[in-house]
């Protein structure tokens, strides 16, 4: 395993909140608006955060906001994002933690070129897997 790194969710106030722990945590923060990511987002997400990373030497927290209408529920909006080494090892951990869980997004390649999904576990702790496949 590469790491183990929180990840939260927020309905339209990633960005505020993000800013926030930036300026308390005294880190780097980078921004990505749906408007600037190659998705196919409604008019009303534009202006939503699709992902947040803030670092403070090897501390990494991660943040987006859900598309406006999903369902959000404070105080369950976190994921545990593993990023694997291999993609047998995502495999693998998928399959184990997914047991008596839910899948909730089947593995599947990604437009930023990772292998990714995500489950709810046995104990209703979400998980997200993310395998950066490196480039030909």
């Amino acid at each position: 395993m590469k790491e183990m790194v929180t990840y939260l969710n927020f309905d339209g106030n990633a960005r505020d909140a993000m800013q926030f722990y930036a300026r308390c945590l005294q880190g780097e923060l980078l921004l990505m608006p749906f408007s600037e990511a190659n998705v196919d987002a409604p008019p009303e997400a534009q202006d939503r955060t699709m992902h947040a990373k803030l670092t403070k030497g090897s501390c990494v927290l991660m943040a987006s906001d859900i598309m406006p209408g999903m369902p959000f529920q404070r105080g369950n909006n976190f994921y545990i994002c593993l990023n694997c080494e291999s993609l047998e090892e995502t495999e693998r951990v998928f399959a184990a933690l997914g047991e008596k869980g839910k899948v909730t997004m089947p593995l599947q390649d990604t437009f930023w070129g990772a292998r990714f999904g995500l489950i709810t576990d046995q104990f209703d702790v979400n998980w997200m897997f993310n395998f950066e496949k490196t480039r030909a």
